[in-house]
Order: structure tokens, then C-alpha cells, then sequence
């Protein structure tokens, strides 16, 4: 097996089992441990993984968030539920922005219900998804395509947006901590700015695991959000924290607001 090959087979692995042993893999690929240290190197230096002892994962970290095939397989109940509290914040006529992630394909993948739509997105699994759909005026966010993210991101990105305007943004992130969001990638940080500027009204999306987590990078404080949709409460000092703050907090699986 060629090296590219054993690395792409090493990621197929990652994104099934979310985690993979160094011995194992040098066993599978017939291969030296050393081999295997050099592709994980490789393939964390791209920012596809994050090494462990004994071997790696693709489970989140402070610096690291896991590639989108991942995440797309992982909380579909509560994605699903979330999405559907986010629709209520649509009326038809609308234009709506989306942008990168899981959560947020799943929301993508549900606007036909509104229709008619205007959809500004940097999502390319939203852009698949709705590229078809009469009713919907898609517009297409271009720059820099990220493969982890599945997404577009970078100056082009943020620059087609400072010419547009919407009325609502849709923004997802995989850590809050205290009442500040954060994330791992200084250029997805840029691009949500961005969204959120261009936007009369912005939701966050946001699964109750990721209260209570930090990341690289400051995103935004909770105050700036006119909505805040998660799946259930999250732990008892989070919500204290929360509520003490008066923030707009909706639980998608009871539909019950904290606010």
C-alpha cells in the first residue's frame, strides 16, 4: 500500500472508531512503528488528527475540532432537534445564513420547509443539499475549501460577505466556556465574525456537551446572540451561569426557553 493510500485508510479508521492504537495500525499495514509515527505526524500537522500516547484520536481538543465526516455522524437526535427549534426563527421570504459545520448541514437540509428563501452559506454539504431546490435562491460563499471543515473560509469568504446582508444568521460552536464561546481555527473564527456582522439577528447552535469547553480561539460572548438553541440543560454550574445572565436560552427537546 502506497503511503497516501495508508494514510487516507488511517483517517477511514479514525472517523469509524474515533480513536486507533500505533501498535495496531503497524500490525495492520504490515508497516514499522516508525512509519506510523511519521503518517501521524503528517496527517496532525494537517490538522486531520490529534496524537495521543500510544496513538491518536479524533476526538475534539482545545486546538483541535474533529474533520466533519466525523461529526456528522455523531449526535443526530439532538442535531435533528435543535434544527427544528431554528426553523421556528424562519418565515418564509427570509435570508438566511448558515454557517460551516455538522449541526448546521443538518439545519440546511430542512429549509425547503420555508421556502421561499434566500441561503447565504460557506457550508458545501448545505450548498449540495439545497443547489436543487426550487424556492431556494442559493448563494454560494467561494474562497478557501477546507476538506476537515468541509467548508469555505479565508479573505474571499469575508470579503463576499461585507457585501451582504441578511436577516438572520445561524452560527454553530463546539466549545463555550463560562458565557464565551470559543473554537479552534483562527479562520473559522473570521468567517462566523463575519456572518454575524452581516446579519440583523444571530442563533447559536450549540450542544449542551460543549457548555463547560474551551478552544484556541475567542469567538464571541453569549451576550451577542439574540438566540441561544441547545439540546437539553447543560450541567448544574453552566446553567447557573446562564441564567444568572438573563441569556435567550432554548432547550430544543422540551422547546422550553431559560429566558
Amino acid at each position: 500500500m502506497k503511503r497516501d493510500e495508508r494514510r487516507q485508510a488511517i483517517m477511514d479508521i479514525l472517523v469509524a472508531e474515533g480513536a486507533v492504537d500505533l501498535d495496531d495500525l503497524a500490525r495492520r499495514f504490515a508497516v514499522s512503528k516508525m512509519t506510523i509515527h511519521r503518517d501521524l505526524d503528517e496527517l496532525e500537522t494537517a490538522g486531520l488528527l490529534r496524537k495521543i500516547r500510544g496513538g491518536a484520536t479524533i476526538e475534539s481538543g482545545t486546538r483541535f475540532e474533529s474533520e466533519f465526516r466525523f461529526r456528522e455522524r455523531q449526535g443526530g437526535a439532538a442535531k435533528a432537534a435543535m434544527a427544528r427549534s431554528a426553523l421556528d426563527l424562519i418565515e418564509p421570504g427570509m435570508t438566511v445564513m448558515i454557517n460551516d459545520g455538522s449541526m448546521a448541514a443538518v439545519l440546511g437540509a430542512q429549509l425547503g420547509a420555508k421556502r421561499p428563501l434566500t441561503v447565504i452559506t460557506n457550508n458545501a454539504a448545505v450548498m449540495d443539499t439545497l443547489k436543487g431546490e426550487a424556492g431556494i435562491t442559493l448563494i454560494a460563499l467561494g474562497g478557501v475549501y477546507s476538506s476537515k471543515f468541509n467548508a469555505f473560509f479565508g479573505k474571499l469568504t469575508e470579503d463576499a460577505l461585507a457585501n451582504l446582508r441578511a436577516d438572520i444568521a445561524f452560527i454553530s460552536s463546539p466549545a463555550v466556556s463560562g458565557l464565551e464561546v470559543f473554537h479552534m481555527d483562527d479562520s473559522v473564527v473570521g468567517t462566523k465574525r463575519a456572518m454575524m456582522a452581516a446579519a440583523s439577528q444571530t442563533c447559536l447552535l450549540v450542544n449542551h456537551s460543549r457548555f463547560g469547553q474551551t478552544a484556541l480561539y475567542r469567538l464571541a460572548g453569549l451576550s451577542e446572540f439574540d438566540h441561544i438553541i441547545t439540546d437539553q440543560p447543560p450541567e448544574a454550574q453552566a446553567m447557573a451561569a446562564l441564567q444568572g445572565a438573563g441569556l435567550p436560552l432554548t432547550f430544543a427537546n422540551s422547546k422550553e426557553s431559560a429566558a
